[in-house]
């Protein structure tokens, strides 16, 4: 990886840790979800990033790909937050998540086995290892503490505009698996459960152009959003009946109804092992 594009890595993870990190401060009891989006948003484009991705912040049950689209939905006590973050310059993403319990500590256990499922997991990776090798790692590390991984979610790499750039980070020791390469960027998530860990699909907040579509709207919105994804919040000005030839990006629920907790990091694979780059 050339000195340039690794600096501008390194900008954007600094951006999306920051944020991250102070949203996670600004998520309380009868809060807006709505305003910690939208607070994540602008904050990205304050300190100089842009935003990879709409702000995702999940409740209780659902994993992932909820972003709040009035402000009607407010944080309650006892709520399981997903905070993920997604910032970009130049095209370099970082992705980073964790998880807030609002109010108590209930899942104070449930939300450190996660945690240390990643930790665990970004100090086995370095160059040749197999992603199931890593997968394993983390399936290992959450059934220690009595809970599972969820299995129908994986981690991914990043490349130049692309979140999900054709290698996948198994949550769990998979049949299927890929070789880790020297200077591959990887966002590492791991999702933990009391539930079995299967994923069932809710409704769209987040969209996305699909390439080859060549329609008046879709043209409109690949100008102003290329190939990332975006909320629908963001384009008040596109009918309903002209979102149904865009790529959903459906909520993602534990198939259960059962809590679900996140946490990840951005890392480049390098000769030692791997730099983390969000934290």
């Amino acid at each position: 990886m050339n000195e340039m594009v690794h600096e501008l890595y390194i900008e954007a993870g600094k951006i999306a840790a920051k944020v991250r990190k102070e949203a996670e401060n600004r998520i309380k009891v009868d809060v807006p979800l709505l305003e910690i989006a939208e607070y994540v948003e602008n904050r990205i484009r304050e300190l100089g990033g842009n935003i990879a991705f709409p702000c995702n912040i999940s409740l209780n049950e659902v994993a992932s790909h909820y972003t709040p689209e009035d402000n009607i939905q407010h944080f309650r006590k006892g709520d399981i937050v997903k905070i993920d973050v997604g910032v970009h310059v130049e095209g370099f993403i970082a992705d980073t998540a964790a998880t807030v319990e609002v109010g108590e500590r209930n899942r104070a256990k449930l939300i450190k086995a996660c945690e240390e499922a990643l930790e665990n997991a970004i100090y086995s990776i370095r160059e040749n290892v197999q992603t199931k090798a890593i997968g394993k790692v983390i399936e290992e590390t959450i059934k220690k503490s009595g809970f599972n991984p969820v299995t129908d979610l994986t981690g991914h790499n990043l490349e130049r505009y692309k979140l999900h750039a054709g290698v996948t980070i198994p949550n769990y020791s998979s049949f299927f698996s890929q070789k880790i390469k020297k200077d591959m960027v990887l966002a590492i998530e791991p999702f933990a459960t009391s539930g079995r860990g299967n994923i069932k699909y809710g409704n769209p907040h987040i969209y996305a152009v699909r390439r080859g579509s060549k329609t008046k709207v879709t043209e409109k919105l690949r100008e102003r959003f290329g190939d990332l994804p975006f909320a629908r919040r963001w384009i008040p000005e596109i009918r309903n009946d002209d979102l149904k030839g865009l790529r959903e990006y459906a909520e993602l629920i534990e198939a259960g109804g059962e809590i679900v907790v996140q946490a990840e990091h951005t890392v480049i694979v390098n000769e030692r092992g791997c730099e983390v780059i969000t934290i």
